[in-house]
């Protein structure tokens, strides 16, 4: 009897399946696969679920729980070699507790069609077309509720120029609303093709799919129309990816991988000096975040060699390193630059740390230790210089903040440097997922991006969004690129932020109050 009155709660079968297999079909449009144009229709089959579960949001809300599950755990499941490599975890507990996370960022997707459900059943087939709205202003919604986006849906078009131009007007939620506009519009194209199509419908779904096109049309446009950089370059840049293992690091190690980042620094350096470069422009090589946790303030005999390397070579260093904060006792996870005398002239502290990796969020700290360490939140937007160049830097996931970035450049930065470290996570779709997070910020902010690495993918990218000189994962390699110094032009984006997520947001709960508005006011008529 209890199984019989629960049953009236659960989904048809042929729903959650639908609801799978459009989350396998979204999986595929990411890294590693990158099918992207997958994208354009994989949520249709999720549509259709919810829209034949639109009486009843509990089953909707099921519906969309078993998409966001599967395609989280799809999507993600690198995040289980960590603690099997290096933490010992057994393979069965490690996705066990990779299927916990999964349902929990289920959650949103589920959520999603919980909304789209009450829409349907208000508003009718019509309402499908508020799907690009509700789902928008559930991404914003994770990113602002989690401090995290990861995979959202727009970055399954990183990797394609044109497409991504959006982001520049509004981020990955106008590239993520195109993606959802075509889906809404085949799966109504879809389910009034099953009925008696009416010529009104058929205008309505045309008129929608003309202005998907044309918000690619103004992204083809706004491709052609990229920042225009002085014609000098004012500084080198000596990118080292060194691809330091994660485990094993004894003393005679450690000074065996610090003398293999001078030795392909200084390789690099007589090949640019071979090219004949202009002497006057600056030098400066960039070491990654790395597992050799360098720590400059604190550590004189690292001071004593890295100021010998940079006077050595005449150049200037850029490096990751634990250092002190004053006030909170713990340490930075910074970038340090010195000049070419070996002197210290900037810092930035990360301000974006690693939730329970680097920081325990607030209400749970205490109760769980950071799994890497206790560091401290910077809070200065401080831009470093390159030559007459201004670069704002991020560390690790940092790329994956737009916020970050936009301040940099209102604050004036020229370029984007990344400096990160994905070596515990295994040569897996994170090494191009976390790129995908780069090449939005660079068109976002019409600012080129360099990324140095530690295993990979350390590359250059240019503002719209084009990946060069992309380096092989886990070997040893050097880039050198030039920085020139921008036209101080701030895309929309930069200038207006996340307006673009906001609007959706605002059209979301104007759709649920008219909703609900309807079925109070039937209610009342019936009594």
């Amino acid at each position: 009897m209890k199984f019989a009155n629960l049953k009236r709660f659960l989904p048809a079968p042929l729903n959650i399946l639908l609801a799978a297999v459009s989350a396998i079909l979204l999986v595929l449009a990411f890294p590693d696969f990158e099918f992207w144009i997958i994208a354009w229709f994989a949520l249709v089959p999720l549509f259709f679920a919810v829209e034949r579960e639109k009486e009843s949001w509990i089953k909707s809300f099921l519906v969309g729980w078993t998409f966001g599950t599967v395609f989280f755990f799809g999507s993600c499941w690198w995040l289980t070699h960590a603690p099997i490599t290096y933490a010992g975890f057994p393979s069965l507990l490690a996705y066990f507790l990779m299927l916990l996370a999964a349902l929990a960022v289920g959650i949103f997707p589920a959520l999603f069609a919980t909304l789209f459900s009450i829409t349907l059943k208000r508003f009718g087939t019509y309402a499908i077309f508020s799907a690009p709205f509700i789902w928008i202003a559930i991404e914003f919604l994770r990113f602002w509720t989690t401090g995290n986006n990861w995979n959202a849906i727009a970055y399954s078009h990183a990797f394609q120029p044109i497409t991504i131009s959006l982001a520049a007007f509004g981020g990955i939620y106008l590239t993520g609303f195109f993606i959802l506009l075509m889906n809404a519009t085949f799966c109504f194209q879809y389910i009034e093709s099953k009925k008696q199509v009416k010529k009104s419908s058929l205008k309505i779904a045309f008129t929608l799919f003309l202005f998907g096109i044309s918000l690619f049309s103004s992204a083809f446009v706004s491709y052609f129309n990229g920042n225009n950089p002085q014609n000098f370059s004012t500084a080198n840049v000596i990118a080292v990816q060194p691809n330091v293992p994660m485990g094993g690091m004894t003393a005679e190690k450690y000074e065996q991988l610090l003398q293999r980042h001078i030795a392909l620094a200084e390789t690099a350096l007589q090949k640019l000096k071979a090219q004949n470069p202009n002497p006057q422009i600056p030098t400066t090589v960039i070491f990654p975040e790395s597992p050799m946790n360098f720590m400059y303030s604190e550590d004189l005999e690292f001071q004593q060699f890295i100021r010998a390397f940079a006077v050595r070579n005449n150049v200037s260093v850029l490096f990751n390193a634990a250092e002190p904060d004053a006030e909170s006792k713990k340490y930075f996870n910074s970038a340090v630059l010195i000049d070419a005398s070996g002197r210290k002239i900037a810092q930035y502290d990360k301000i974006y740390l690693v939730p329970f990796g680097e920081a325990v969020p607030a209400p749970f700290q205490g109760l769980i230790p950071a799994l890497v360490g206790s560091f401290a939140y910077g809070k200065e937007y401080d831009l470093l210089p390159f030559g007459d160049a201004k670069a704002g830097i991020m560390i690790c996931f940092e790329s994956h903040f737009p916020n970050l970035s936009r301040e940099f450049v209102k604050n004036g930065a020229d370029v984007l440097i990344e400096m990160t470290n994905d070596g515990y996570l295994g040569n897996t779709p994170v090494l191009r997922q976390h790129l995908a997070s780069a090449v939005f910020r660079a068109v976002e902010t019409n600012r080129p991006l360099l990324r140095v690495t530690n295993v990979g993918i350390t590359a250059y990218i240019n503002e719209r969004g084009e990946i060069s000189q992309a380096s092989e994962s886990y070997t040893e390699d050097t880039r050198v690129w030039t920085i020139t110094k921008s036209d101080g032009k701030q895309t929309f984006y930069v200038k207006y932020g996340d307006w673009f997520a906001w609007l959706c947001s605002i059209v979301s709960l104007a759709l649920l109050f008219f909703s609900f508005r309807k079925r109070m006011e039937k209610s009342k008529n019936e009594a």
